[in-house]
């Protein structure tokens, strides 16, 4: 009996142990989902901001960006990879849009406000790009956590499921300079 009761505090021991291990990479990838959010969120804000520079210029366009700035829904939490996705590519046509305007009137892309607004939208890709290796990463080493054996039977307990990885926008390659 002593050593049936060894063997269950053993299995419990390490069932909380491989259950806090899961938690904090669930964790881990939410706070990364989060980061991304945040850092999208300031991506729009500098595009706000690039738009009301273009306004003047362009009135048709401005209700178009308008529009497209209008629809974006926010990322948190609980939001997926093709959420993201569906954001980045809102971000790029509402991107390519202004910079249409900004060929079209050089005299705005020499104005000093256009120039740093356009700077901040730079500094925010490359923060979301780095949020999204990030992310990636968090969601490597959970989904790998959850398919290796014993490990799957406590994630399978406690229904947490792998995520899907955000994956690279072939068309980003083609995306024009933002200068």
């Amino acid at each position: 009996m002593l050593i049936l009761l060894i063997i269950l505090a053993v299995v419990a021991f390490w069932f909380v142990s491989v259950q806090r291990k899961l938690v904090a990479m669930d964790e881990n990838v939410n706070n990364a989902m989060s980061q991304i959010g945040v850092q999208l969120s300031s991506r729009w804000d500098a595009l706000t901001a690039l738009l009301d520079l273009t306004k003047g210029y362009d009135e048709h366009e401005y209700k178009t960006i308008t529009d497209t700035i209008k629809m974006r829904s926010s990322i948190n939490v609980r939001s997926t990879a093709a959420d993201v996705n569906k954001q980045e590519n809102m971000l790029t046509e509402a991107m390519g849009k202004i910079m249409a305007v900004a060929e079209s009137y050089p005299e705005l892309k020499s104005n000093e406000n256009y120039i740093k607004t356009m700077d901040s939208v730079n500094e925010y890709e490359k923060m979301v790009r780095q949020s999204r290796l990030i992310y990636n990463d968090s969601v490597t080493k959970l989904n790998r956590e959850i398919r290796m054996f014993p490990t799957s039977i406590v994630a399978g307990v406690l229904n947490i499921r792998s995520r899907d990885y955000l994956e690279t926008n072939e068309s980003k390659a083609d995306m024009p300079s933002m200068k």
